[in-house]
Parts: structure tokens; sequence; C-alpha cells
């Protein structure tokens, strides 16, 4: 068994580490008080090649697989969870969707631009009654002899504002649903009678724009139909496996700059004439965050490895997902038991990372359905 990382991904963590300390780091409270990501930070990103890092080699990527996206997640995520989740909404999922569902023209025709940055993607599955029943939606596709006429209306689209390819899916079956009736569709921003809606107000992750998506008789041609008609709803459930990965890695930094933070800060403050870390219980606390790390840790690399070794892993992924969005809230919660007080005050980094980690458990498919689909996959191997 070999437990180590190549030398190329320890360059690459080496480097993100590098831009986020230097970057992110000195306007992360900045892009969380005005809501938005300096357009200068996402094309910093993508001269460094950070969009394309999970994009093969032969499509102008960089080639270094799920293992390397989760690295670049992980550190991101310590400087900045929204634009680590920016980076996600094109690089883990917007960008995958092509490599998972796409033609070998589609591939050759739309991943070199996602992996240089030249175009940046988003992914548009949910709607206002089908986040976890997909089957549910009414955005509808029907053929109009070489073109496709979409309309309807998509939420929660992650850097839907700046996107400028939405991976659109739409019922083009109503009577099959979701198995066999939803198809996925490449539609370009300047399509007539696409709109984006303002940017949710949220509790946490605020410079990451996310908008309502809007189509009113978007006419789309046949040529950017992803992948077979009806195969929509397949193709989202491999993209989404690769983003629970990613999300998993988010989590997974996120935990790491807060328990760092708490390391610090317990070292520092003092209580009844030492330093709180001397007290049994922030030492059970900590103990308990550092387990928690190496659990997801763990889980995450292994879950990578199996992606890019071609292995199945969408159990895997769930239970990725699953553990490491809770294992984040108790990390962060711990953290601002362990900062007392100025845990809770804005001055304090702890506090937007604990605003930042609730919606870890929602989004990516909800941990109750997560644990619907390791349920199902228990029971169908019997162990």
């Amino acid at each position: 068994m070999e437990f180590t990382f190549s030398e190329e991904h320890a360059m690459l963590r080496e480097a993100v580490r590098d831009f986020t300390d230097g970057v992110i780091r000195p306007i992360a409270d900045e892009i969380d008080k005005k809501h938005a990501i300096p357009r200068e930070v996402i094309d910093q990103m993508a001269e460094l090649g950070l969009l394309g890092v999970a994009i093969p080699e032969e499509y102008g990527g960089a080639g270094m697989g799920e293992t390397g996206l989760c690295v670049v997640m992980e550190e991101l995520t310590q400087g900045d969870f929204a634009v680590a989740v920016t980076l996600g909404a094109h690089a883990s999922i917007g960008a995958m969707s092509v490599l998972v569902g796409g033609t070998e023209e589609q591939k050759q025709r739309f991943l070199p631009d996602f992996a240089t940055g030249a175009k940046f993607a988003c992914f548009a599955l949910s709607e206002a009654g089908a986040g976890s029943d997909p089957g549910a939606m009414t955005t509808t596709a029907v053929r109009d002899g070489d073109d496709w006429i979409l309309n309807g209306e998509k939420v929660w689209i992650t850097a839907g504002d700046i996107a400028d390819i939405a991976v659109v899916y739409a019922i083009t079956d109503k009577e099959k649903g979701a198995n066999g009736g939803v198809t996925s569709f490449l539609v370009p921003r300047e399509a007539e009678g696409y709109s984006i809606g303002r940017n949710e107000d949220k509790m946490g992750q605020r410079g990451s724009g996310t908008v309502t998506l809007a189509f009113d008789n978007v006419r789309v041609s046949d040529a950017n139909r992803l992948g077979e008609v009806g195969y929509g709803f397949r193709t989202a459930m491999g993209v989404l496996d690769r983003g629970r990965l990613a999300l998993g890695a988010n989590c997974l930094g996120a935990a790491r700059e807060a328990h760092k933070l708490s390391v610090e800060y317990a070292k520092q403050r003092e209580a009844f004439g030492k330093p709180i870390a001397a007290y049994q219980a922030m030492q059970w606390m900590l103990a308990d965050s550092a387990m928690d790390i190496f659990a997801m840790e763990s889980m995450i690399y292994r879950t990578a490895w199996l992606c890019d070794t071609g292995q199945p892993f969408g159990r895997e992924a769930a239970m990725v997902k699953l553990h490491a969005s809770e294992a984040l809230c108790q990390v962060a919660d711990r953290a601002v038991q362990i900062h007392g007080g100025m845990g809770y005050s804005a001055e304090y980094k702890i506090e937007r990372l604990y605003r930042d980690a609730r919606v870890t458990r929602i989004y990516e498919g909800t941990n109750e359905i997560q644990r619907i689909v390791v349920a199902r996959d228990v029971l169908k191997r019997g162990y």
C-alpha cells in the first residue's frame, strides 16, 4: 500500500497554498461582506491552471484527476469557502458534465476552453420543487427540427451569475420522469430568452454567486445536447458523485482551518492563571476534532483514488459527502465553543467558518438522501 501523494500533487498543493495565503486570505473578509469575489481572483486561478486541474491533458487540462481537484479544493477552502465553491461549480460539476456525458466532439469543442478559463461553466439541475427529487422538475425541452426549445427555471445555481455556459437538465419525456425522461443541454449565456436572477442573500459562503436561471423559449442546437436523449439523469448522477467528493475536500479544508485556529487560541487564551489548552475539557474537544479530520482525509483521498483508477465510487462518494459535512459542522461548533464569546463575533474568522459550514449538509444532495444512497447499496451488496 502507498499512502503518499505524487510529486506532482505535492507541488500542486504547495502552489495552491501559496496562492491562498498570498491572494485569498487578505481579502476573505471583504469577499464575505461584499458578497462578491473579484473577477481577477478567478482569472488568477485560471492562469495557475486550477480551472482545468481535473481535465485530461488531451483536452487541454492538467490531467491531475480527482485527487488533484481535491487537493485544490482543500487548500482553497482554508482561505475562503466561497472562492473554492465557485471554482468547484465550474471544475467539479460544470466541466465534468462534458467529460462524463459528452461525445468526443463535445469534449474537443468545450473542454479546452473550460480548462483555460476562456469559458466558465455552471451546473443547473435544482428547481424550486425539484431538489432531492429531480423527476419532479418542470423545465422542459421540446424538439423543434434540429434544435430544442427550453422553458423553465433553475434555482440555487452556484456561479450562474458568471457562467458562460450552463449545463441545464430538462424533461424531454414526462411519462418516463427521471429514468429516461431527462436530457441535459449545454446552453450559452447569450442565448435569447436566457435570463439571470438576483444573487441570493445567504447565511454563509456569501461571496459565491447563487442565482436563478430562467429559460423562455430558449433555442438550443441539437449539437449542444449532452449525451443521448433521456440519459440526463444518468449523467447528473455521475457528475454529482464527483461533486460530492470535491465537497468533502472543501469540508476537510474548512475543518483544518477551524481546528488550526482553535489550537492557536487555546494556547494563547488564559483562564484561572493558565492557558485553556491545559484543561481537559479543551483537550478533548481538540482531540475529537483531530480525529474527525483524520477520518475525513482518509475517506476523501481513498475515494479520489478509486475515481482516478476507474473503479466504482458512488457509494463511497455519498459516504464522503455525508461524513465530511457532518464532521465539519462538529469541528466548527467545537471551534466556536473553544473561542467562547470571541467565536460568536464577526471579528474572528471562526464566526464565518461556522456560517459557511451549515449548508454543506444540504447541497450536492442532502445528507438524508446520502443515507438512502448508502443504505440501498448496502442492501444490494449485502454488506
